[in-house]
C-alpha cells in the first residue's frame, strides 16, 4: 500500500502578486497566451488563473498536458458568473445567458483545462468548503493508489462579490502541483491528509490571508518546501482540523 505522495513540482499564479509579497512565495501573473482570443473572452477570471498554474506546474516537472489526469479544487469555482445568474432569476424580463449558463458549472475550468491540453484523461472537480485542499489531496491520493502515475492538483478561487461572505474572496489566487506514487525527480514526499487530535492551529501568519483567499492554504506547503523543511503542515483553518508531514528533498 502506498503510504505517501510525492510532489515533483508546484505553480502560484495570481494577479494581485503584492498580496504575497511579505511571504517570498514565487508565483506568476496570467498568462494571456495559453487560452486563444475567441475563448479567452468566455472564461472567468478563475479558469485563466488555473490553467495558468497548471500549466507552469506540468512544465516544471515534464509532464505531458494531454496525459495526465487532473483535479480541480475550489470552494467558489465560478462564484462571479453563478452570483450573476442568480441575480437575473427574480426579473422575468431578463434571459440568461447560455453562455453564462454553460460557465456557471464547478467543472468549468476542468472542462477549458481538458479542451485546451486535449486531454481526455480523467478530471475530478470537488469542493468541501474549509476542507477543500485536504480533500483534493487525499483524492489525488485514493486515484494513485489505485493506478500509480502522476496527476495535477489545482486549487484556487477567484475574487468573490464582497456582499456574499466578506473576507473571502478578496484575493485571487491558483495553486497547481504535479503528485505522483513514485519517487523519481520528487522534490518532496508528503503523507496522507490526516485530522490533527491534538490543538495545532495554522500559524498566524496565514490566517488573515486564507480567510481572504481560501486557495492560500496550499501555501504553507509550498513554503515548506521552499525552505526544504521537515515536518507537520496545517492544511484549514477551521476545526477539524487537517494536517501533513511533509518531507523536503
Amino acid at each position: 500500500m502506498m503510504k505517501q505522495l510525492y510532489i515533483k513540482s508546484y505553480a502560484v499564479c495570481t494577479p494581485e502578486e503584492s498580496a504575497l509579497a511579505e511571504f517570498q512565495i514565487p508565483c506568476v501573473d496570467i498568462d494571456k497566451t495559453l487560452i486563444p482570443a475567441g475563448m479567452r473572452r468566455r472564461t472567468s477570471l478563475t479558469t485563466r488563473m488555473a490553467i495558468t498554474a497548471a500549466s507552469l506546474a506540468c512544465e516544471k516537472a515534464s509532464v505531458e498536458r494531454q496525459d495526465v489526469s487532473s483535479i480541480f479544487a475550489s470552494l467558489g469555482g465560478e462564484i462571479q458568473i453563478t452570483d450573476a445568474l442568480c441575480r437575473l432569476l427574480p426579473d422575468d424580463n431578463e434571459l440568461l445567458s447560455p453562455t453564462q449558463f454553460h460557465n456557471s458549472v464547478h467543472n468549468t475550468t476542468a472542462g477549458y483545462w481538458s479542451i485546451l491540453s486535449k486531454c481526455q484523461a480523467p478530471t475530478t472537480a470537488i469542493a468541501a468548503a474549509d476542507d477543500t485542499f485536504a480533500m483534493g489531496l487525499i483524492e489525488a491520493y485514493s486515484q494513485l493508489q489505485q493506478d500509480g502515475g502522476d496527476r495535477l492538483l489545482v486549487c484556487y478561487d477567484e475574487l468573490w462579490p464582497q456582499y456574499l461572505a466578506a473576507p473571502i474572496g478578496k484575493i485571487a489566487l491558483a495553486c497547481a502541483f504535479i503528485l505522483s506514487s513514485s519517487a523519481e525527480q520528487a522534490i518532496a514526499e508528503i503523507t496522507v491528509p490526516k485530522i490533527l487530535s491534538d490543538m495545532q492551529k495554522l500559524e498566524k501568519k496565514w490566517v488573515n490571508l486564507v480567510k481572504s483567499s481560501p486557495a492560500a492554504v496550499s501555501l504553507p506547503l509550498i513554503e515548506g518546501m521552499q525552505n526544504k523543511t521537515n515536518g507537520n503542515v496545517v492544511l484549514n483553518i477551521n476545526e477539524p482540523i487537517w494536517s501533513i508531514n511533509i518531507n523536503s528533498k
